[in-house]
């Protein structure tokens, strides 16, 4: 769709939110499409890392509140809504490769939800970040709270959501809402990922499923699955080329089977 692209640049790819005249809000349609294009990663392997980013100055202010009168007027419409927006985190949780958000400008509401659902948060000196849901009457969701939580603390989490207050970067750094703080948040995830295309794949994605369950609160993380990635993992031909290549002291190179 025309307001989500994608730029292929090596092992790395971009997903950016391309609507800048309204500072990149999100639509119902664009939370189902941004689903559909995480969870299509899962198969490619060419992919070893994806940055998640705004087109111009900002990440994205949030869901598009103007279409909220038609796709989320009651509890019912908000419900389904819900299940968007859930399905569109859970995806970017999901996919077993390593995940930054690249935050620059406003990335409040939705747009933050989106960046807690990555694995890291890059931001700039101009990223702003918070969550206004106590200004519309909102009630986030448990598996928004809960990422929330698992990131920022529950003093910090309460301090977000009861507020509604904006954080500029340093203040949002602190509160552990950025990881890191770049000139240009996008390149430096760029980099970040390029140099942990190095690594085994089954290794990161085994890793990414077990903190993220183990992180979305007790019984979250499916053991037997857990199980089957380190089984495969020590199935596979990277974990013999890792041997080998640690003996033969060269570079691995792994192929994610």
């Amino acid at each position: 769709m025309e307001e989500i692209r994608i730029e292929r640049r090596g092992s790395v790819t971009h997903v950016i939110l391309d609507r800048p005249a309204v500072k990149n809000a999100v639509t119902l349609a664009m939370w189902r499409e941004l689903a559909a294009i995480f969870a299509g990663f899962a198969g490619d392997q060419d992919v070893r890392g994806v940055v998640l980013r705004g087109s111009g100055k900002d990440f994205s202010v949030g869901a598009d509140i103007s279409e909220f009168e038609e796709i989320r007027d009651d509890r019912h419409q908000s419900a389904a809504y819900e299940v968007a927006v859930d399905a569109c985190s859970g995806a970017i949780a999901a996919v077993g490769k390593p995940v930054v958000a690249a935050i620059s400008g406003y990335c409040l509401g939705g747009g933050c939800h989106l960046a807690l659902a990555c694995d890291f948060r890059f931001g700039d000196r101009t990223a702003t970040m918070g969550i206004p849901s106590a200004k519309l009457s909102i009630v986030y969701g448990v598996h928004s709270v809960q990422r929330l939580l698992a990131i920022a603390g529950v003093s910090n989490a309460k301090r977000v959501l009861y507020s509604a207050d904006r954080y500029p970067a340093d203040r949002a750094h602190s509160m552990g809402l950025i990881d890191e703080l770049h000139e240009n948040a996008a390149l430096a995830a760029e980099k970040f990922l390029e140099r942990l295309a190095a690594n085994a794949p089954l290794s990161i994605s085994g890793a990414k499923y077990m903190l993220n369950g183990l992180s979305m609160g007790p019984g979250a993380l499916d053991l037997a699955a857990a199980q089957r990635l380190i089984d495969a993992a020590s199935d596979s031909a990277d974990f013999k080329e890792g041997r080998q290549a640690f003996a033969e002291k060269r570079p691995p190179r792994f192929r994610g089977k």
